[in-house]
Parts: structure tokens; C-alpha cells; sequence
């Protein structure tokens, strides 16, 4: 199992009170599965995105990606899990704008020391339909363009988990549909769990699995994919 929570919790602390932002949240998702998260604003999809990035701990409960519990790492532990497993993708594209399109892909690879790294970056640009685009700087891209980029900086390191946080909020219509149909692709060309946090309710119809989260609680989970084989 790539992503496992159970019973996790996660409380903040308010002016000295515990406000939860998760509640006993128990949830599996396997390799190579498209996980869409659901609700509105508050309702606990960045914190469960956090937990299950090793960004956050639960305060109860545990959290492991590929079965390994992420409070049980050290320091050390904790960022070769997510420089090696985990992939992040934001709303905001987080691209660099003072290096190249290539460049920014390149990057998580070249602070790890990698000597190939400019291959693989031009791999993943490859896999995302922008590698005639490698030369440019962000500010030459539309939305889109810019969020396939940082798709590829995500997927450079070959993840097994890969975190996106609204990657449509951003993004029209048309546009958002193409970064669906290309996180779908994603998670059955790289055998990876795609775990998505969104409003977008149409989300839902590209997923495997929908998490509907409410006030921290998780109301029900469908299998979308199921009901249409």
C-alpha cells in the first residue's frame, strides 16, 4: 500500500485551544491509483494532503507511505522520503523565474547531486508535451504550460506518491480538463498514486477513488472507476 491513514487526526492549537482540522481519518490508496479529495474551503483536504506528505504529523493516528509510519523518521528519514517518493504539485506553479524551463525540472535533481539530471528532465518534459518548450523562462508560458511544467519538475525524480493541491485552481475550463486527462495518464504510464486535493467536482469523473471530506471527517468514499467497467 503507497499511501495508508488510520484513524489519523490532526489538531491546532488556537490561542491555547485544540481546534481539529482532521478527525479520525482512516483511508488506503494503492499504486497507480487516482485519488481525488473533495469539499469545501476548511473542510481538512490541505491537511490531509500535508500528512500525507510527511510535511505534517498526525496527532493521533498514524500516516505511512509505503508502509513505512512517517513519525517514526527522523529529520534525515523524513527528506529522502520526500526527495526519493514524493512528488508535490501547487496551485501556484512555484517555477523559478530566473531559470529556464528545463532548468527548473532539473533542479530537485541537480541540489541532490545527480549527474544525470538533465536527461531526465528533458524525459519529463517529454512525458508532458512541453519539451520543445525547454529553453523558455516561465514568464514566456500560459497557465497551463506552466503547470505541465511543474508536473514534470514533480515526476523528475520518478515518485511513487504525487501530491497536487488544486493544480486547477488556477487554470479555465478547457485547460483544467487537460491537466486532469495528464494526472490520470500520469498515474497509469508511471504506476504512481496520484492523491488530489480540489473543488472541482468534476474531478471526480477522471478519479478511481473520491474522498468526500467534511468538517475534518471523511463522509464517503466512491470508486467512480468501478461503476463505469
Amino acid at each position: 500500500m503507497i499511501l495508508s491513514l488510520d484513524h489519523a487526526s490532526k489538531d491546532y492549537i488556537t490561542e491555547g485551544v485544540a481546534v481539529p482540522a482532521l478527525r479520525d481519518v482512516s483511508l488506503q490508496v494503492e499504486r497507480g491509483e487516482f485519488a481525488v479529495v473533495v469539499g469545501r474551503s476548511g473542510c481538512g483536504k490541505s491537511t490531509l494532503l500535508n500528512l500525507a506528505g510527511a510535511m505534517d504529523f498526525p496527532t493521533s493516528g498514524t500516516v505511512a507511505v509505503d508502509e513505512v509510519v512517517t513519525s517514526t523518521l527522523n529529520e534525515a528519514g523524513l527528506t529522502r522520503l520526500r526527495r526519493e517518493k514524493i512528488g508535490f504539485i501547487f496551485q501556484s506553479f512555484q517555477l523559478l523565474p530566473a531559470l529556464s524551463v528545463v532548468e527548473n525540472v532539473e533542479l530537485p535533481l541537480m541540489l541532490a547531486g545527480r549527474g544525470d539530471a538533465r536527461d531526465r528532465a528533458r524525459e519529463r518534459l517529454l512525458q508532458v508535451e512541453m519539451d520543445s518548450y525547454e529553453g523558455r523562462m516561465p514568464y514566456q508560458l500560459s497557465g497551463g504550460q506552466m503547470q505541465r511544467v511543474a508536473i514534470a519538475r514533480a515526476l523528475v525524480h520518478s515518485p511513487i506518491l504525487l501530491l497536487a493541491d488544486e493544480p486547477t485552481g488556477n487554470l479555465d475550463n478547457a485547460t483544467s480538463d487537460m491537466i486532469l486527462a495528464l494526472l490520470r495518464r500520469i498515474a497509469i504510464e508511471n504506476d504512481a498514486t496520484v492523491l488530489m486535493a480540489t473543488h472541482n467536482l468534476e474531478a471526480a469523473a477522471a478519479a478511481d477513488m473520491v474522498v468526500h471530506l467534511r468538517d475534518g471527517h471523511v463522509q464517503e468514499v466512491l470508486h467512480p472507476a468501478k461503476c463505469r467497467t
